[in-house]
């Protein structure tokens, strides 16, 4: 059985909170857990982050292995990004619009190529 220290998600809705949990790796996000370690609240400067170093430490001891997030909130180096479906749908459209015009179009002939000749089916009946 595979042990991880990850975060798990509650609080009110547009306002997460986290618990840094000890739980089955294959478990849901905010499902069961083992032990409660800490928590981190983004949203509240004065303590946005509290953890029980001596637990942690023991518990990466035992072979538990912590996510990229818990290991950034224990070095220091964690920036808490807000999720927004409006900005980051709008990045995916001006991505593609530069793709698109690069393109060469169907009706265009590329230059250095002679004319095509007319088929036999666009060929004017006689």
């Amino acid at each position: 059985m595979s042990v991880s220290i990850r975060l798990a998600q509650f609080g009110k809705k547009n306002a997460p909170s986290f618990r840094v949990v000890v739980t089955k790796t294959r478990s849901k996000r905010d499902g069961s857990f083992i032990d409660i370690i800490g928590h981190y609240n983004p949203s509240d400067p004065a303590q946005p982050f509290v953890v029980d170093k001596k637990v942690y430490e023991e518990w990466v001891g035992k072979g538990a292995i912590a996510s990229e997030a818990v290991k950034q909130l224990i070095e220091g180096k964690y920036e808490f990004k807000k999720y927004s479906p409006k900005k980051a749908a709008g990045k995916d459209k001006q991505e593609q619009a530069p793709a698109a015009k690069d393109e060469p179009v169907a009706d265009e002939a590329p230059e250095g190529d002679a004319p095509v000749e007319n088929s036999p089916e666009e060929s004017p009946a006689e």
